[in-house]
């Protein structure tokens, strides 16, 4: 399918994405090696705008946070934002700061709010128990997010992690769903630490023998088409297509979620109005299958982009995880 126009979720207009990348040998036995990233789902603030969302759980050995307000009312109400399995709780923190801040109202003459985090397991490289992913590094990377072009690889979240026994990390792509005269734009990032070197469909790696944790994923779906929170679960499902094109057969100790929005339909916080009115896609229009297929595309090539942007990476122990050469 054509790609957008960067090959980035970013492609999905209003959509902005930012890191922070914490990288420091502290000793012999020490090294930092990880960071934030995070997803806003269009310009304005997230939770006075907020927009439908789905996920879904191909294999739930993860600690996310979030995802149970998210299913209950269809709706996401912040960025998302990703870290290491350790660091969840901080950078919780660290985003409901940014975002009372911005809301002075949240918890006190209006609702709470619900927080998305997802995380994936950096122990080989990072000295995860150190725990040094601080709120204020959450705080950092919703400050520097911004449409347009963004780094993909051992950068923010995907600094520690490992894809196929290769360095891996954050990874992105876009497909342009087109039907007669309709057009619209799905994008998906990746963050990759998941699957077995001998796995991987393109690569013909040798079977590595990192004694590792199985690894997870986090998968983003973003698409300005006109769907609503059943229709992007339907979308967040095709994810795991893509993802299985890649050659992983979803490994027991992964954690392997896929958060799918569309800014298309943005619902206000504060309304007196009894009804919602919005335009929405039909199931059985020719265009939903073209948006199925966008996001298997963009899937499968993401996971390989965060493979190709990554350098090697040397972490805690001496550990040095090379770049995958195709």
């Amino acid at each position: 399918m054509k790609k957008g126009l960067l090959n980035l979720i970013t492609d999905v207009p209003g959509v902005q994405v930012g890191h922070v990348t914490l990288e420091e040998k502290l000793n012999e036995q020490d090294t930092i090696c990880t960071g934030v990233t995070a997803i806003l789902p269009h310009s304005d603030d997230p939770f006075q705008y907020k927009v439908p969302a789905a996920s879904f759980v191909l294999n739930g050995f993860g600690k996310t946070a979030g995802l149970i307000q998210l299913e209950e009312l269809g709706l996401m109400e912040s960025p998302i934002m990703l870290t290491n399995t350790f660091s969840v709780g901080a950078v919780l923190e660290g985003t409901l700061s940014y975002m009372l801040e911005k809301n002075p109202e949240i918890g006190d003459s209006t609702s709470s709010l619900n927080i998305v985090v997802g995380e994936c397991n950096d122990s080989y490289l990072n000295s995860m128990r150190l725990m040094a992913v601080r709120p204020e590094h959450a705080i950092a990377t919703l400050e520097s997010a911004a449409i347009g072009e963004f780094e993909q690889g051992a950068v923010g979240a995907g600094k520690g992690m490992i894809c196929y026994g290769v360095k891996g990390g954050i990874g992105s792509s876009s497909r342009i769903a087109e039907h007669e005269d309709l057009a619209y734009t799905t994008g998906v990032l990746t963050l990759t630490n998941f699957g077995r070197a001998n796995e991987c469909k393109i690569a013909n790696w040798e079977q590595d023998t990192l004694e590792k944790p199985d690894g997870s994923v986090i998968i983003v779906v973003a698409t300005d088409a006109p769907v609503d929170a059943r229709q992007l679960k339907r979308l967040a499902k095709r994810a795991a297509i893509g993802l299985g094109r890649t050659g992983t057969h979803i490994h027991n100790g992964s954690g392997d979620i896929i958060i799918a929005f569309s800014n298309a339909n943005k619902v206000p916080h504060m309304s007196k109005e009894a009804f919602v009115q919005q335009q929405l896609l039909r199931d059985d229009h020719p265009m939903m299958n073209e948006l199925f297929h966008a996001v298997i595309e963009s899937t499968e090539e993401a996971v390989y982009q965060s493979i190709l942007h990554a350098e090697t990476t040397t972490g805690r122990l001496g550990r040095v995880i090379e770049k995958g050469t195709f």
